[in-house]
C-alpha cells in the first residue's frame, strides 16, 4: 500500500533528523582529526620525521585518504556495521554474539572463552581512548587561538579545563538533546573543513594525485623505516572509527552510514588533501597545516567552530563508553552501575554516573599533566589501533560461524584487513615510551578489573547457592509445615539471584522471623546475551507445584540493553495472568545484601578478592538500581566468605 504523503513526509523528517544527530554525536572523533594528524606526521617530535617534499607529502596524504577508506568506509561502515546485536553494535555487543553463537559452525567453549578475553581487552583499551581523545582534541583546538594570538598561550590549559568541566556536566541531559544541539555545528563543521580544503586544492591542484594508492605504496617502499614509524601518525586520521560502531544504538545502522558517505567522508577527504596542497607550497606550513590552511581573516571563527568540533569528538568516545559500560555491566564484567534513561523514545540513549566522573578526572590528569596536544599525541592511536584490531577478529569469527563458509575463505577475505590492521598496531608500539604507555596502562587496568569482577561473580555466585539452598525444596517444607511460621496480610516480593535458589532475605523472614506474607512472588531476573527480548518471550510464570500456598515465582528474562525496572516487570506479570493479582501500591520489597568477606580459600588470589571487593562497592543502590519505592524496600543482610 503506498504510503500517505504526510507519514512519508515524517518519515524523511525523522530520517534526516537522525542523520543531523548521528553527525552531532557520532562523527566528531574521526571529524576533529585533521586538527592534528598530518601535524603530527611530520613533526619533528615524532620517532622519525618524515621529510617536507612533494613526493613524501603526495605519500602520506595517500596513505590517509586510503586508510580512512579501507579502515572506516570498507570495514567498518560497510561491513562491521552489519554485525549489530538487535540494533546495538560496538565491541562488547560482539562478544555476546560470539557468547550466543549456535550450530557446528561455533567456537569451542574454550574458544569462546579466549574471544571473549581478547573482546574484554579491546574493550577496555576503548576506555582508554576514551580518556585520551577528549584531552587532545580540545587542547588541539584551543592551542589554535595561539596562531592568531601568541599571547594565549597561558590560557590554553584553564580554557581547556573548563571547556571540558561543561561538556562532563551536560551529559546528563542526554545524547538527544545533545545531539540536536550539535548536529548543525557539525554539519558547519564539514561544510567549512571541506571549503577550507577546496581552496588549497585550487593553489595545487596536482595533490589529486595522491588519491592514487601507488604513491603511498611508494612512499613505504622507498622511506623504509621512517615511512612505517610514519604510520602511527596516519592512524590519528582514522580515530573515531570504534565510535561509530559503539554508537550504532544511539541512531541506528542507516543515518550512521548516510552521514559518513554524504558529508563526513567526502569533507575529511578534501581537507586532507587541501593541508597536503598548503604543506607543499609552504613547507612552513607544517607547524600547524590546519589552521593555515584557514584564510587569515576567518581564523578566530574557525577557531571557535573548531573548540565546539572537539566537545563533539569528546561526545562521541564518551557516548561509546557509556554503551560499552552498559553491555559490560549486563554480561557480567562489570557491576550494576546505575544507569539513567535519558529519552524516552530511543533506549539506547543513556547517562552512566560513575562512568562519565571517572572519564573526566582521567581527562583532567591528563590535561594538567601534558598540557600540550603535541605531547599527547605519542600517546594516541595505541588503544585505538588495539581497539580495531581486536574488532577486526571477533567480526570475521562471526561472520565464520554464521555464514558457514569454509575457514580459508573467511581467513583469506580478513587477510587484508588484519595485515593493515598489524601494520598500524606495529607502527605505534613504537611510541610505547613516548606515551603509548598511558593508554596501555589504562586497558590492563580496567581489563583486570572486569576479569576478576567476572571470575569473582562466579565464584561468589556458586558459594550463595550453598548458602540459599534449593528453592523447590525450600517451598515444600513451607507447605509441609516443617517450619514454624505465620502468615501475615500484605504481599511480598523477594528478589532472586536466578530462581532455583531461596532468596536469602525469604529464608531470614521464616527461620528468623517466623513470618511469611499472605501473598509472595519471588522475581529472578535473567539477562541473555541479546539486547532486547521480544514480549512475549520476557515472562515466565509458575506457582512452584504448590497452588494453594500463593507463592509464585516470576522469571524475567531481560536483554543486557533493557533495564531491570522491577514495577514495571510486576505489572507486565499481572497482565499476563498472575495467579494473585498485586496491588503494586500495597507490596514490599525485600532484598538481600551481601557482606563479602574474602579468605584464602581457593579459586582466586587475595589480592584480586580485595580488587573484587572494591569494586563492588561501585555498584549502584539496588533500590535504585531496580526502581523500588524506597519507602517500601527492605534490605535484609548477610556475610559470605569467600
Amino acid at each position: 500500500m503506498a504510503q500517505p504523503p504526510h507519514q512519508s513526509s515524517t518519515g524523511r523528517s525523522g530520517t534526516t533528523a537522525l542523520t543531523v544527530g548521528a553527525l552531532g554525536v557520532v562523527f566528531g572523533d574521526i571529524g576533529t582529526s585533521p586538527l592534528y594528524a598530518v601535524q603530527t606526521i611530520f613533526s619533528r617530535d615524532a620517532a622519525r620525521p618524515v621529510s617536507v617534499n612533494p613526493v613524501d607529502v603526495y605519500g602520506v596524504i595517500s596513505l590517509v585518504f586510503w586508510a580512512i577508506t579501507i579502515i572506516v568506509t570498507v570495514k567498518y561502515v560497510l561491513l562491521i556495521m552489519r554485525a549489530d546485536n538487535d540494533g546495538e553494535g560496538g565491541i562488547m555487543a560482539l562478544i555476546a554474539l560470539i557468547r550466543h553463537l549456535r550450530g557446528r559452525a561455533a567456537p569451542a567453549r574454550r574458544t569462546v572463552t579466549v574471544l571473549a578475553g581478547l573482546g574484554i581487552f579491546g574493550a577496555s583499551l576503548f576506555f582508554g581512548d576514551s580518556i585520551i581523545t577528549p584531552a587532545i582534541s580540545v587542547l588541539s583546538a584551543v592551542e589554535g587561538l595561539t596562531v592568531v594570538t601568541p599571547s594565549f598561550d597561558e590560557f590554553v590549559v584553564p580554557v581547556t579545563v573548563g571547556i571540558l568541566l561543561a561538556l562532563f556536566t551536560a551529559q546528563r541531559y542526554g545524547t538527544e538533546a545533545i545531539g540536536r544541539l550539535f548536529g548543525p555545528v557539525m554539519l558547519a563543521w564539514f561544510t567549512a573543513i571541506a571549503a577550507c580544503g577546496v581552496n588549497g586544492i585550487v593553489d595545487h591542484p596536482g595533490i589529486l594525485r595522491a588519491l592514487s594508492p601507488t604513491y603511498g605504496a611508494q612512499f613505504l617502499v622507498n622511506r623504509g623505516l621512517t615511512a612505517y614509524l610514519a604510520l602511527g601518525g596516519v592512524v590519528l586520521a582514522v580515530t573515531g572509527a570504534e565510535a561509530l560502531y559503539a554508537d550504532m544504538g544511539h541512531f541506528g545502522r542507516s543515518p550512521i552510514r548516510r552521514a559518513w558517505l554524504v558529508a563526513v567522508f567526502p569533507a575529511l577527504t578534501l581537507n586532507y588533501l587541501g593541508q597536503g596542497a598548503l604543506v607543499i607550497a609552504n613547507p612552513q606550513g607544517v607547524a600547524n597545516p590546519f589552521f593555515l590552511l584557514v584564510p587569515h581573516a576567518a581564523r578566530i571563527p574557525m577557531v571557535v567552530l573548531a573548540t565546539a568540533a572537539t566537545i563533539i569528538a569528546s561526545q562521541a568516545v564518551i557516548t561509546g563508553a557509556f554503551s560499552v559500560a552498559r553491555q559490560a555491566v549486563r554480561l557480567g564484567y562489570l557491576p550494576g552501575l546505575r544507569v539513567v534513561q535519558t529519552s524516552a523514545r530511543a533506549v539506547g540513549q543513556i547517562y552512566v554516573p560513575f562512568i562519565n566522573w571517572a572519564l573526566f578526572f582521567g581527562v583532567l590528569s591528563l590535561v594538567l599533566a601534558f598540557q600540550r596536544s603535541s605531547k599527547l599525541a605519542a600517546a594516541y592511536g595505541l588503544a585505538v589501533t588495539g581497539t580495531i584490531t581486536i574488532t577486526t577478529i571477533l567480526f570475521f569469527v562471526v561472520v565464520h560461524a554464521r555464514t558457514r563458509r569454509p575457514v580459508w575463505q573467511v581467513v583469506a577475505a580478513a587477510s587484508g584487513f588484519v595485515i593493515v590492521d598489524f601494520a598500524f598496531l606495529g607502527a605505534n608500539l613504537a611510541k610505547i615510551h613516548k606515551g603509548g604507555w598511558l593508554p596501555l596502562l589504562v586497558g590492563v587496568s580496567v581489563f583486570t578489573v572486569m576479569t576478576t569482577w567476572h571470575r569473582g561473580q562466579i565464584i561468589v555466585t556458586r558459594k550463595r547457592a550453598k548458602l540459599e539452598g534449593p528453592l523447590r525444596d525450600f517451598v515444600a517444607e513451607l507447605h509441609d509445615k516443617k517450619a514454624p511460621f505465620c502468615r501475615v496480610p500484605g504481599t511480598a516480593v523477594f528478589l532472586s539471584r536466578d530462581g532455583t535458589t531461596t532468596p536469602l532475605a525469604m529464608r531470614a523472614n521464616v527461620e528468623h522471623n517466623h513470618t511469611l506474607h499472605e501473598h509472595v512472588v519471588i522475581l529472578s531476573i535473567e539477562t541473555l546475551p541479546i539486547p532486547h527480548v521480544a514480549a512475549d518471550d520476557r515472562l515466565e510464570i509458575s506457582d512452584l507445584g504448590f497452588r494453594d500456598d500463593r507463592i509464585s515465582h516470576v522469571r524475567a528474562r531481560l536483554g543486557f540493553q533493557d533495564h531491570p525496572n522491577v514495577p514495571r516487570i510486576l505489572r507486565e506479570a499481572n497482565d499476563r495472568g498472575l495467579e494473585a493479582p498485586l496491588d503494586l501500591d500495597d507490596v514490599s520489597y525485600f532484598l538481600s545484601k551481601i557482606e563479602l568477606h574474602p579468605t584464602n580459600a581457593p579459586g582466586m588470589s587475595a589480592w584480586r578478592k580485595r580488587l573484587f571487593v572494591a569494586t563492588a562497592e561501585i555498584a549502584a543502590d539496588p533500590v535504585e538500581f531496580f526502581v523500588l519505592p524506597r519507602g517500601r524496600a527492605v534490605l535484609l543482610g548477610s556475610q559470605l566468605d569467600f
